[in-house]
């Protein structure tokens, strides 16, 4: 067992860069430990993820705000404030906050993470 306490004092948000679109932060709720690693991460209206996929997938928790989820060869769907999604094992992916809202979700990753090419302005969801 491991107790790992919340935000060290002094600790700032993590301005989040090369793999996002926009302005998004994170804060570390657990670091990568034993192929898992927790965030929260706060998306600025219109910031996106690049498009991604993870080794064994993930687990999106939407704590405020609205947005959008889409994985690769179908429509972007709508996630609001309490919903969760799964994201299977290798799917290739997006997400992020509407033109109009923040969003603020806690995603659980789970194995390694792939990283891509951005999400086009064509590609993205315009509300």
């Amino acid at each position: 067992m491991k107790v790992m306490h919340a935000r060290q004092d002094g600790a700032s948000s993590e301005m989040r860069g090369g793999t996002f679109t926009g302005g998004v932060w994170g804060d570390p709720v657990m670091p990568f430990t034993q192929g898992v690693q927790i965030n929260n991460v706060f998306f600025s209206p219109g910031a996106r993820t690049h498009w991604h996929q993870h080794e064994v997938g993930q687990v999106l928790h939407v704590v405020g705000g609205s947005g959008w989820v889409c994985e690769e060869g179908y429509e972007p769907q709508r996630i609001r404030t309490g919903d969760v999604v799964w994201i299977g094992p290798g799917e290739r992916h997006w997400h992020g906050a509407d033109p109009s809202s923040f969003m603020m979700h806690l995603a659980i990753s789970i194995g390694k993470t792939d990283w891509k090419e951005p999400v086009t302005d064509a590609q993205y969801v315009k509300g």
